[in-house]
C-alpha cells in the first residue's frame, strides 16, 4: 500500500496514544455526535460512518477519516454505526486484534465473518428498533448501498435519511484538515503504454455501443488511469481528488485549483481533449445538464459500487441513469505490454533494494548485538534503500515491520516514537512496497535471524510456503475466478487445521493503487464475478497468525499469463497460469524440510536460482548483500 510522506500516517499510528484522542476525548466526540444527530432537521436515530470518502477510496485523506476520528480505530477497513445508546464498529479478520486494542469501552467490536455476527447493513435492519431513522451522508454512501438499504429498511418500517448539508461528524470536528490539493502531473506514455486520447476513444465506443449518453467517473484511480495523470492527494496513493464526466463528444475534468496544480504545458496538452472545471461544480453541472436537456431518454451510465448517491440525485435520480460496472475497471486491471514490462523492471530493482535491506538487518541483528534496532528504524532503512533506485517515487503503503507478537497484527504499523525493539530470536514479518514511475511493488517476507524456531513455527511456515507454491503453480481454464482458486491456496494449511483471516491475493496497479480491483484471490463474493484475464496482476500472500506470539506471511506479485506446453485444450478452452515477478529469497531457517515434497523442494530451489540470476548482476560491488543472497538461496 504507499508512502514517502510519513507525517500523515504518523498521525494515524499515534492516534490512540495522543492525549487529544484519549478514551475520555473519544467519549466526548460520541456524545457530541449524538447531540448533533438529535438536533438535526432530519432527527436521525442512528448515523452510518463508512471508512470511504466520496470516491470510495480504500485509503483516505485525513480530512475524510471520519470513522477513525470518531472511533479511534485506525485500520483501513470498517464501518461505524452510532445510535443514541450504542456504538458499533464493524471490521474484518485483518483488524480484529488491532481494533480490540484501539477501541474504547464505549464501542462494541463486530467481527465480520464470525458466526452469528451481522454486517453493518444487517445490524441497522435487525438490531436497531423498528421505525428508526437511519442517517447517511449522500456524498459518501454508494448509490448501490442506498437503494438496497432503503428497500430493506422499509420491511421493518425504518427509513434511510440522507442528511442535508454538512456531515454530522464534520460539524463537531473543529480541527478537520483541509482537502489536499497537491500537484497533478503527466504520466509518460512510455510507462502508460496508451495515450489518454486512445483511452477516451475506447470508453466512448462502449458508450455508443450501449446507447448511453455519457458516464461519470468517480473512482480516483480510474480517473488517473484514463487521463494518464498522477498526483499525491492521498498518502501513498498516486492519485488526486477529481471527478470526470465523459460523453460521446466531450470530457470534463473537475479538479480544485487547476491553475496552481497543473503546469501550463499539461493544461495545454489536456485542452484538446479535456475541459477543466472546478471540483465543487460537479453537482451543479450534472443538474444543469438534465434541466436543459430536451431528450428525457438521455441517460448516464454509473457504477453503483463506485458512485455516491449525490451524483445520481444530481442526474435526476435512479430513473435517469443506468447502473453498470465501470468499463474502466477491467481495462485498467488488464495491463498492456508497456505496463507489464514496466512492472517487471520495477520489481527487479525493488528486489535489489529489499535484499540490501534484509542483508543489512540480518548483519546488524546477528553481529552488532549491542545496537538496539527498533521496528521503525528497519522501516526507515528499507525506504532509504528504495530511494536509491531509478524511477522511485514513494512507498506504496506504510511498511509493516513487526517483531514477535506484533506480526500477529495483520496490518500492524510501527509508530516512529514507540515501536518495539527487534528481537533476532523472534519471528520477524515485513510487508512493504514502493511506487516507481514504471510500476508498483508489494512484497512480504518472514525471517528468523537468530536462535532456533519451535517445531510448530517451522510447520506453520512450511504450510504457508506450500500454500504460496500451490497458487504460483496453478494452471486453470479461462473463466476461473480467484474465488475458486482460494481453496487451492488454503489446502496445505487446512491439512493441519490452520487458516488465515484475509484474502490470498489482491490486484496491483501499474504505478497506481497497490490494492486494485476488481479481481483477487479470496472468499469475497465479488471475486466470484471476475474471471482472471491475461495481463492481470495479482498478489500471492497466504499467511498464518498466532495471536500474541508471531505472524507469517509470504507474498509475491504475479502476472496472469498463458502457460506454454499445455498438451490438451478440453472443450476448446484456453488455459492460464501465473508468472512471478518478485525475486527476494524466502530464507531457510524456518523450513520444516520433512514436510516438503520433492516438488516443493524443486520449486523453492528453482525460485532461489531465479533470485540469484536477477540479483547477482546488480550486486557486483555489494559483498554484504551478495553473501546474504548466496546463503539464503543455497539449495535445500
Amino acid at each position: 500500500m504507499h508512502r514517502s510522506t510519513n507525517l500523515l500516517r504518523s498521525f494515524q499510528r499515534s492516534f490512540i496514544n495522543s492525549s487529544t484522542n484519549s478514551s475520555h476525548a473519544l467519549n466526548n466526540r460520541l456524545n457530541a455526535l449524538r447531540e448533533t444527530m438529535a438536533s438535526s432537521p432530519e432527527k436521525i436515530d442512528a448515523f452510518v460512518i463508512p471508512s470511504e470518502d466520496a470516491h470510495q477510496s480504500e485509503y483516505t485523506a485525513e480530512c475524510d477519516n471520519r470513522r477513525a476520528w470518531i472511533s479511534g480505530f485506525t485500520g483501513s477497513a470498517g464501518c461505524a454505526v452510532v445510535s443514541q445508546d450504542a456504538a458499533a464498529l464493524f471490521t474484518d479478520g485483518r483488524y480484529f486484534l488491532q481494533a480490540s486494542q484501539e477501541l474504547s469501552g464505549d464501542w462494541t467490536l463486530m467481527k465480520q465473518g464470525m458466526p452469528g455476527v451481522p454486517n453493518w447493513k444487517e445490524y441497522i435492519i435487525k438490531d436497531l428498533p423498528q421505525g428508526s431513522r437511519i442517517g447517511i451522508d449522500p456524498s459518501i454512501i454508494t448509490v448501490g448501498d442506498a437503494i438496497a438499504l432503503e428497500k430493506d429498511l422499509a420491511s421493518v418500517e425504518s427509513k434511510l435519511v440522507p442528511v442535508q448539508g454538512k456531515n454530522p461528524v464534520d460539524q463537531i470536528r473543529k480541527d478537520r484538515p483541509v482537502r489536499p490539493t497537491h500537484p497533478v502531473v503527466d504520466h509518460d506514455i512510455k510507462y502508460a503504454g496508451k495515450s489518454r486520447e486512445a483511452k477516451l476513444h475506447d470508453l466512448r465506443l462502449v458508450l455508443a455501443q450501449k446507447g448511453y449518453d455519457g458516464t461519470v467517473v468517480s473512482a480516483l484511480d480510474e480517473i488517473a488511469w484514463l487521463l494518464n495523470l498522477r498526483g499525491s492527494d492521498i498518502h501513498c496513493c498516486p492519485i488526486f481528488f477529481a471527478y470526470c464526466v465523459v460523453t460521446r463528444d466531450h470530457a470534463v475534468l473537475y479538479v480544485a485549483n487547476a491553475d496552481e496544480r497543473l503546469s501550463a504545458q499539461l493544461r495545454s496538452e489536456l485542452d484538446d481533449h479535456v475541459q477543466i472545471k472546478s471540483y465543487d461544480s460537479i453537482l451543479d453541472d450534472l443538474q444543469s445538464y438534465y434541466q436543459k436537456s430536451s431528450d428525457n431518454n438521455k441517460r448516464f451510465m454509473v457504477d453503483p459500487e463506485l458512485t455516491n448517491l449525490s451524483i445520481v440525485q444530481a442526474l435526476g435520480g435512479q430513473d435517469k441513469v443506468v447502473f453498470e460496472s465501470s468499463p474502466i475497471t477491467i481495462a485498467k486491471a488488464t495491463k498492456n505490454e508497456a505496463e507489464l514490462n514496466g512492472l517487471r523492471e520495477a520489481h527487479k530493482r525493488d528486489a535489489v533494494a529489499v535484499s540490501k535491506h534484509f542483508a543489512w538487518l540480518s548483519d546488524q541483528l546477528r553481529n552488532n548485538k549491542q545496537q538496539r534496532l527498533h521496528e521503525a528504524d528497519a522501516a526507515q532503512h528499507l525506504e532509504d534503500m528504495r530511494r536509491q533506485f531509478k524511477n522511485y517515487v514513494g512507498m506504496s503503503f506504510d511498511t509493516v515491520a513487526a517483531t514477535g507478537s506484533n506480526g500477529a497484527i495483520i496490518h500492524y504499523q510501527p509508530s516512529p516514537n514507540h515501536s518495539a525493539i527487534i528481537d533476532p530470536k523472534q519471528i520477524y514479518l515485513c510487508d512493504s512496497g514502493a511506487h516507481y514511475l514504471d510500476g508498483t511493488t508489494d512484497i512480504t517476507r518472514t525471517y528468523l535471524f537468530d536462535g532456533q524456531p519451535t517445531e510448530f513455527q517451522k510447520r506453520a511456515f512450511t504450510r504457508v510456503m506450500q500454500s504460496h507454491i500451490a497458487v504460483d503453480k496453478a494452471i486453470f481454464p479461462t473463466g476461473v475466478t480467484g474465488y475458486q482458486l482460494d481453496s487451492i491456496a488454503r489446502q496445505p494449511l487446512w491439512q493441519d487445521g490452520l487458516d488465515f483471516r484475509h484474502g490470498t491475493g489482491h490486484g496491483v496497479g501499474a504505478y497506481l493503487n497497490v490494492h486494485e480491483g476488481p479481481h483477487g484471490i479470496g472468499g469475497r463474493q465479488a471475486y466470484s464475478q471476475v474471471p482472471f484475464q491475461e495481463g492481470m496482476v495479482v498478489t500471492n500472500e497466504p499467511g498464518y497468525y498466532q495471536d500474541g506470539e508471531f505472524g507469517i506471511r509470504l507474498e509475491n506479485v504475479l502476472i496472469v499469463t498463458r502457460p506454454k506446453n499445455i498438451p490438451y485444450r478440453f472443450g476448446d478452452r484456453d488455459y492460464l497460469g501465473f508468472e512471478h515477478i518478485t525475486f527476494v529469497p524466502f530464507g531457510k531457517r524456518l523450513f520444516d524440510t520433512k514436510l516438503l515434497s520433492e516438488s516443493d523442494r524443486q520449486w523453492i530451489n528453482n525460485y532461489h536460482q531465479e533470485c540469484r540470476r536477477v540479483l547477482e548482476p546488480q550486486l557486483v560491488n555489494d559483498n554484504q548483500t551478495l553473501k546474504w543472497v548466496e546463503e539464503e538461496t543455497e539449495p535445500l
